[in-house]
């Protein structure tokens, strides 16, 4: 494992680094089916853009995002984040990209998930942590749930993709939530 902060069965977490912003990691965004539920792919990802990225969000102590690694491959399978974390609010959003589609439908996301939110909550001292998903997201609906966030609302016809509105469907988690 080449420096691991989060350690799962089949995964773990660590940093981004900048030898991971390769042709592969931009095609992720750059993929109309992988970014078919997220604000991606409205224009082209240029490395350049990526190398923003790294350097203005990736690098900050507002986000904490981290690589998703296969420990059996080392191949990078995706990111995790919980991004704007709010030090007075205790609270953070919770984020995810699974770019390599051979490791969709594999509990890929549901480990890497429950990695990070039990980092949250006992590391990061977060009070509540958010997510919300495109109406059409069945996949990050069913994730969310399995992972124990409770469905608080909508935000009605919030996001445009293939040419139609959808709602973006908003979910929550409490602390005390994941003690039970």
């Amino acid at each position: 494992m080449k420096n691991p902060f989060l350690i799962g069965a089949k995964i773990y977490l660590r940093t981004i680094e900048e030898s991971d912003i390769t042709v592969t990691y931009q095609s992720w965004f750059n993929d109309p089916e992988v970014c078919r539920f997220n604000d991606h792919h409205r224009f082209p990802m240029y490395l350049e853009q990526m190398r923003d990225y790294f350097a203005s969000v990736i690098q900050t102590r507002e986000n904490l995002v981290l690589a998703i690694i296969d420990k059996e491959t080392e191949k990078h399978l995706g990111n995790i984040s919980l991004q704007s974390i709010d030090k007075v609010n205790r609270s953070a959003e919770f984020a995810i990209i699974i770019g390599d589609k051979e490791a969709w439908g594999k509990g890929v996301g549901e480990e890497a998930g429950k990695l990070i939110i039990v980092h949250g909550f006992k590391e990061l001292n977060l009070h509540r942590i958010v997510c919300g998903t495109s109406s059409a997201n069945m996949g990050m609906q069913k994730l969310a749930l399995k992972l124990g966030f409770v469905e608080e609302g909508r935000r009605r016809e919030a996001i445009f993709k293939d040419g139609k509105y959808h709602d973006i469907v908003e979910y929550g988690m409490l602390v005390e939530e994941t003690r039970k």
